[in-house]
């Protein structure tokens, strides 16, 4: 099973997004008299409120932008494991031919047992540095990934949200319960997927 590896905080992110709405949404209603909350009818029961909200792992699952770099991410890790094992595998090798040697009494002097050992650190050492530069740079590109799509969802949020004027949107992850009537996922999908399909091409 696929993991997920650009999943990110909910919480704060939802934070960073709704603060930022709020105050388009603010802009989108410059220009009302400042008395317009009291002057205005009460809401029908039936009437929805001026939020909504989106459901960040739908988001994430069905956005190519994030698909593709999961995918690229899921590579570099496969990459990363196959270069782990090949490491293993030579320095188990290495060692279980000195280990031979030694019983059957093929190191004819110390210095040719130590040049071995010596040989078989160093194997080790490489070892260490391959992985540990491979490591940097999957954590490098995961965080390059994560920041782009997170950038990527926001702008879109904000152009969406400056044509649609509502207070705030919320990520579903945020709240304990939340009207589905005011779910905008499927629309916030297919306008990040049309946007990002026209860069593409």
């Amino acid at each position: 099973m696929k993991k997920n590896l650009l999943r990110v905080s909910a919480m704060s992110f939802a934070l960073c997004i709704c603060f930022g709405l709020a105050s388009c949404g603010s802009d989108a209603q410059k220009g009302a008299p400042a008395a317009k909350a009291a002057s205005t009818p009460a809401k029908s029961a039936d009437a929805l409120p001026n939020y909504r909200y989106v459901d960040l792992d739908t988001v994430l699952s069905k956005y190519n932008l994030a698909k593709d770099y999961n995918e690229e991410m899921l590579r570099m890790q496969t990459n990363m494991e196959s270069e782990v094992k090949r490491h293993e595998n030579s320095i188990q090798s290495f060692a279980s031919s000195m280990q031979k040697k030694m019983q059957n009494n093929g190191y004819l002097s110390e210095e040719s047992y130590k040049a071995d050992q010596d040989k078989i650190n160093n194997m080790q050492a490489n070892a260490q540095r391959s992985v540990a530069t491979l490591q940097s740079n999957f954590e490098n590109a995961a965080m390059t990934a994560q920041k782009t799509v997170n950038d990527s969802i926001e702008a879109f949020i904000k152009d969406y949200n400056a044509k649609k004027g509502y207070d705030a949107i919320l990520f579903k992850a945020a709240t304990l319960y939340i009207n589905p009537d005011l779910d905008i996922t499927s629309e916030v999908v297919e306008g990040l997927n049309a946007r990002y399909n026209k860069v593409k091409k």
